[in-house]
């Protein structure tokens, strides 16, 4: 069985979304949820699926105590940052080296960077005047939105676009493709 630990700072829409998608698998298994704040969507999502919930700031994970708290208590094959807003320390990436991936709403390695997330990266994408946007999977490394791409995703990007509309479209997007290319991560396919 593969464990999946998911990482995030708001609303937590793509964890719902890859935990009711991996919901009854036997292959794979959500094993905990970490936030560096503890909002309600995380919150929620804890509760209603009893699935462990993590508040650990930004720079803790770099402590040694965490590391092996996550590495002994979860056993993550794979840790997704979905919606996570924090760089992630040396410490941790080496902790768990190519387990590691990212979800990120632009094509990058256009609009990504410190500061490059949620309705910022739309209000840039729309204000450049490009006409295609979409998400894109990547592994972490030690600098935003620059590890090894996985996988992207298109959408246009229309004449009337607010940064709503287009945050829309890219929630479907990312719906849509986060859970298969977990889902091929883990199985190798």
């Amino acid at each position: 069985m593969a464990n999946v630990v998911i990482f995030g700072s708001g609303k937590g829409s793509n964890a719902r979304r890859l935990i009711a998608f991996f919901e009854g698998n036997p292959q794979v298994k959500i094993t905990a949820l970490v936030s560096d704040k503890p909002r309600r969507g995380f919150l929620d999502i804890s509760y209603d699926h009893r699935i462990n919930l993590e508040i650990i700031k930004g720079p803790e994970l770099a402590d040694p105590k965490w590391i092996n708290h996550l590495k002994l208590m979860y056993r993550p094959d794979l840790i997704v940052l979905a919606g996570y807003m924090r760089l992630i320390p040396a410490e941790f990436i080496q902790a768990f080296p190519d387990k590691i991936i990212n979800l990120h709403p632009a094509l990058l390695p256009d609009f990504g960077g410190k500061g490059m997330y949620g309705n910022h990266v739309h209000q840039a994408v729309i204000a450049a005047g490009k006409t295609e946007t979409g998400i894109s999977i990547h592994k972490v490394n030690e600098r935003y939105d620059e590890g090894e791409m996985l996988f992207q995703a298109t959408c246009p990007v229309l004449p009337n676009d607010t940064a709503e509309t287009l945050a829309a479209r890219i929630h479907t997007l990312e719906h849509e493709h986060l859970p298969q290319v977990v889902e091929r991560l883990l199985t190798n396919n």
